[in-house]
């Protein structure tokens, strides 16, 4: 009886741990897991991620997915949720921004300037180019937005392979399945298998904006108190590390 009641303690405290659930844009994987041990370890809150694209993680919070907290890679996707009651509306905060970028597979020894003498179609060769899909995932629509600036875009577009988020992209350049892949710069950074040819001027495409907030009906102190340690001193280090700029 004595071992029951020690395990039914046991089990009962390990419920009772408080738990936040974050739904995050693909491109914040790697930061947020470290962000999160950080928390975990200071408060004993355990955080759980789901990572995809903004489009498929807003439309699951849309369809009652139970996400505490979510982090999108672009401001039209939280507007959407917005629009939609889905996200306390002070608890919203754009705490990130990044930089767009040319990659290729590693060892390519390419480097290019870009700007309006750069012969886009020219540079992709016989391949295709990669991105994440213009129709919803952010970066592919930042990536549009900036061929479009430059007046590639019409001629781009029939070469583009979709991919379902920049890291799906990311991997399609890695593995050489596409000469040519539009990310972030912060993801190329995350491995050796690509090589940054050239920088998108912030000129080209709308600023690069990641918004946190809490989900409608989630606002607990737990949620809040990890959204506040996001915006702190010790995530922001990491954040900055990684590559990605602060407003």
């Amino acid at each position: 009886m004595l071992l029951l009641a020690l395990f039914l303690a046991h089990s009962s405290g390990a419920l009772a741990q408080p738990t936040v659930t974050v739904f995050a844009a693909a491109s914040l994987s790697g930061v947020l897991n470290t962000v999160g041990s950080q928390y975990r370890d200071k408060t004993g809150t355990l955080i759980r991620f789901s990572f995809a694209a903004s489009s498929a993680l807003a439309r699951q919070i849309d369809q009652g997915a139970q996400a505490d907290l979510f982090a999108s890679a672009d401001e039209e996707w939280m507007d959407w949720l917005a629009a939609r009651q889905r996200v306390v509306a002070g608890s919203r905060r754009s705490l990130l921004g990044n930089r767009l970028v040319l990659v290729a597979p590693a060892g390519s020894g390419r480097k290019v300037e870009i700007g309006p003498a750069l012969d886009f179609i020219k540079l992709i060769g016989s391949g295709r180019w990669v991105t994440g899909d213009p129709a919803h995932v952010p970066v592919g629509r930042y990536a549009r937005e900036a061929l479009t600036h430059f007046g590639w875009w019409r001629e781009a577009e029939p070469r583009l392979a979709r991919a379902e988020n920049v890291r799906a992209a990311l991997v399609l350049v890695e593995r050489g399945e596409a000469p040519l892949g539009i990310v972030y710069e912060t993801d190329a950074r995350a491995t050796t298998r690509v090589d940054v040819i050239g920088v998108f001027p912030p000129a080209s495409h709308q600023r690069i904006s990641y918004p946190f907030a809490i989900i409608a009906g989630r606002d607990r102190a737990e949620v809040r108190g990890f959204l506040e340690h996001i915006a702190g001193p010790g995530a922001r280090a990491v954040f900055v590390a990684a590559g990605f700029t602060l407003p």
